[in-house]
């Protein structure tokens, strides 16, 4: 329907005299004021030096006898509001049936090249709820922009270099050690989980008594890898078994064995960015609004964190990408002004970086925090979650809420089959659906190519009601899109779900009037369409039975 009033407005005001490039359309909060209404009357005020209400006039007078509108009405200082006439309606309900994904998404995109880099957890231990939501929502945002035109590609950073990974390896070889009856420290801020253990195990089964009587140093490049690679596979599996796969694995290490991390900072120098000061290498950040210039290289001659993170985002704009998209922890809140000072100062639009922030989740059991793993230690696993609740319903709980909302999700709640359980509410609509498609051909022989054709005149003021929030969803789902926000399907698919429910307990579908049963049988296609393409943007599974 948004699309069909922009056309409408767009050719308005083009035979008025007055470009329109960009018409701002919403949703009333009181469906009383209409289904859509536009500010573009008050916009063009003082362009046009008119009254806003003269130019709503004008504008109304161009498209009043459309029979797409069953009123147009001026209200406040200046608002137009849209009420659709029934016939409009039960055309763009076939439309949706007939065109399915394609009249939903829109080719907003139009090839752009994006890549979203999430999840890139350390390989020293096994992915928290964190990164579990970092991969739901990462993973959702590539499926939308996908759909919507845009050319998407994902990708994981292995941080395999640096102080992390070598704890890693100097836990590892502690455990190790102690398999082998020698006593030997564990470091004072090492790895403790039970997963240490594991690794140390399989080391052992890898090397033998190897390294029984060396030091770490001595054994430290074999013991880091051995340990590091077991984990990243830990990692992949967690992520496959999520539903979350990526397009390119890119190694730290990498970044230093080619030299890119110094060609960044040389690159950087040329520019005028980079400079010395007290022995040290310094990026002048705040040339670029950053509150203070950032160490790259230490006085003592090692890289800072910062400089391989300037070589690894300087690498995805050589590779061509129009836009990159970096789903970090809240935690790393006060990194974003110096990547995108970076991001500047290799001479790109500091907008052609969009970092999303992560909050942490907290889990409940019947309403009681959940603090610890048996496993990881310190924090749950996401691999606990995902076999106790399953990897639909955590990815559509991790989506429920802002990703920068702090969230809470509790597994009583996610086990139980009811409305109190979201994404079961959602699927068991969908699969109801096919229950009714069933009972459809049952007991009245009717299959799908029998009701796409329908009298829509047929569908009473409820049914309409349902039509339009189907209507709203291609609305819906541009806006998530161009917000990067998949949250905003979710919270569109409890609203569906909520409306279709209550709707099929007070009327019967297929009834003993064979032509009302094709309109109602219609109804509920376009309820389906609606629910399976917002489920698959989620990565969620769209039931055929429950």
């Amino acid at each position: 329907m948004e699309r069909k009033l922009r056309k409408i407005l767009v050719d308005a005001l083009s035979g008025l005299g007055i470009p329109a490039d960009n018409i701002e359309i919403e949703v009333p909060k009181d469906a009383l004021h209409g289904d859509f209404s536009t500010p573009v009357a008050m916009i063009l005020s003082k362009q046009l030096k008119k009254s806003p209400k003269i130019i709503a006039e004008d504008i109304r007078s161009k498209i009043s006898g459309s029979d797409s509108f069953e009123s147009i009405e001026i209200a406040g200082p200046g608002f137009i509001n849209f009420r659709f006439s029934k016939k409009f309606i039960v055309l763009q309900m076939k439309e949706l049936i007939s065109g399915g994904d394609s009249f939903i998404a829109e080719n907003i995109g139009r090839g752009k090249r994006v890549q979203i880099e999430f999840v890139s957890a350390n390989p020293t231990g096994p992915m928290h709820l964190g990164h579990g939501r970092g991969a739901a929502v990462g993973a959702a945002l590539s499926n939308m922009l996908n759909a919507a035109g845009y050319s998407v590609e994902k990708e994981f950073y292995v941080n395999d270099a640096g102080r992390q990974v070598k704890l890693l390896g100097e836990s590892v070889f502690a455990r190790y050690k102690e398999l082998l009856g020698v006593s030997y420290p564990l470091p004072e801020d090492g790895y403790r989980g039970d997963y240490v253990g594991d690794v140390a195990k399989e080391l052992k089964n890898e090397y033998g008594e190897q390294f029984k009587s060396i030091d770490f140093d001595k054994a430290s490049e074999a013991v880091i890898d051995f340990a590091y690679n077991r984990m990243l596979d830990a990692i992949k599996k967690d992520l496959a078994d999520f539903g979350v796969h990526f397009d390119t694995w890119q190694s730290e290490k990498e970044l230093y064995s080619l030299n890119k991390v110094q060609q960044a900072l040389e690159d950087l120098r040329g520019k005028g960015f980079v400079f010395d000061n007290e022995g040290a290498v310094w990026f002048k950040s705040t040339e670029f609004g950053d509150d203070k210039d950032r160490v790259v290289v230490k006085n003592n001659g090692d890289y800072t964190y910062f400089a391989p993170d300037i070589a690894y985002h300087r690498d995805k704009i050589l590779r061509g990408f129009d836009e990159l998209i970096d789903i970090w922890g809240a935690d790393h809140h006060g990194y974003v002004p110096r990547m995108q000072a970076v991001i500047q100062a290799l001479g790109h639009p500091k907008d052609s970086l969009k970092v999303i922030l992560v909050q942490m989740v907290s889990l409940l059991k019947a309403g009681q925090p959940v603090q610890m793993s048996k496993r990881a230690g310190e924090f749950i696993t996401l691999r606990e979650v995902i076999d106790d609740i399953g990897p639909d319903t955590t990815k559509f709980l991790f989506l429920t809420r802002r990703s920068d909302s702090h969230l809470e999700v509790d597994i009583e709640v996610a086990k139980a089959q009811s409305s109190e359980n979201p994404v079961y509410y959602v699927q068991y609509a969908h699969a109801r659906i096919n229950s009714i498609f069933a009972k459809a051909k049952e007991e009245a022989g009717l299959s799908a190519e029998a009701f796409s054709e329908f009298d829509g005149e047929l569908l009473n003021d409820e049914e309409l009601v349902l039509v339009k929030k189907l209507l709203l969803y291609p609305m819906v789902f541009k806006n998530a899109v161009l917000a990067r926000e998949p949250h905003r399907i979710t919270y569109y698919l409890q609203e569906l779900a909520g409306m279709f429910h209550p709707y099929y307990h007070r009327h019967k579908v297929v009834t003993d009037d064979a032509e009302l049963t094709k309109a109602r049988l219609a109804l509920c296609v376009a309820v389906k369409i609606v629910l399976k393409h917002g489920l698959e943007m989620l990565g969620v599974a769209a039931p055929q039975k429950m």
